[in-house]
């Protein structure tokens, strides 16, 4: 039986070094799928995201993502941003303006900057709402948190995708974290990514982050790069660092360690990124119809 294929690929965003950071899926001719296949491949690949990259409908677009995680597709999501950019490039894209390439996705438009070998995605506009100190009891319990009073701030950052995002004492209240993924999916709204949670460092970088999904089927993203968007909204907001350019590590819970660039004010926008590596090319095969 003979099969059609197209190219894809899997980049690790927020590393420099292969199986570090977080991975990403990309189809790198994703106009061949249905929205059904989509979905079904991104199940199959089991990562936290799959993208697909496709042709853009806006002209000021250099291409249209469509990000879907095992269960369902998303409008935005940060490090698969990051990793398709990455990957687009590597495969000969030719943007339209020289210091930046603009994706369109279900959020809207996207700009990704390209800075020697990082890339850093504008963070779609923020919308910050309280939580009720109910829930927020629930969700502490859900994270195995034993002190509600380790709470500093408590807030759901809305960047396009929407978190509820802890401040937190110490990083060792952060790294000592362990959900319990029905409890803490069972508290949050549907089309919520999840529960980030942060607290400032005394070493190399000063956040230190862990972002949990399950309601999207991924008990722990190694290293979000919307969740930390909804850090970075915060931090700037409650002043919490006296500089505007700060380094957030996430990821040595799961054995998968990343480094974000964090730029609170470019030009009135907050700046996420890093570095990203190809680590698979290949292709892979297109469903039969």
């Amino acid at each position: 039986m003979q099969h059609n294929y197209v190219a894809f690929s899997q980049a690790d965003v927020f590393t420099q070094i292969p199986y570090q950071g977080n991975p990403v899926a990309v189809i790198i001719d994703g106009d061949k799928f249905s929205d059904d296949e989509m979905q079904k491949i991104a199940n199959w690949t089991n990562l936290s995201e799959t993208t697909f990259l496709c042709s853009p409908t806006n002209p000021a677009a250099d291409y249209r993502l469509r990000i879907f995680t095992p269960k369902e597709e998303l409008s935005f999501a940060g490090h698969p941003t990051i990793g398709s950019a990455k990957v687009a490039l590597n495969n000969g894209l030719k943007p339209k303006h020289p210091e930046y390439l603009v994706q369109e996705c279900a959020k809207g438009l996207v700009p990704v900057y390209m800075k020697q070998d990082k890339l850093f995605f504008a963070l779609p506009k923020p919308d910050v709402k309280p939580i009720s100190s109910d829930l927020l009891e629930a969700i502490a319990q859900a994270l195995g948190l034993p002190n509600i009073d380790s709470i500093k701030l408590a807030k759901v950052v809305d960047v396009g995708a929407v978190w509820y995002t802890l401040y937190l004492d110490t990083v060792e209240t952060v790294l000592s974290l362990n959900p319990d993924d029905s409890q803490l999916a069972s508290l949050l709204p549907k089309g919520t990514s999840g529960v980030t949670v942060f607290a400032l460092t005394d070493g190399e970088t000063e956040v230190e982050v862990r972002s949990f999904a399950p309601g999207q089927g991924v008990h722990e993203d190694p290293v979000c790069g919307s969740g930390n968007g909804a850090v970075a909204v915060l931090v700037k907001e409650e002043h919490l660092l006296a500089k505007s350019h700060y380094l957030a590590s996430q990821g040595q819970k799961c054995g998968r360690s990343g480094l974000i660039e964090v730029d609170l004010d470019n030009q009135g926008q907050i700046l996420i990124g890093g570095q990203a590596v190809e680590c698979i090319k290949g292709r892979i095969t297109l469903p039969e119809r």
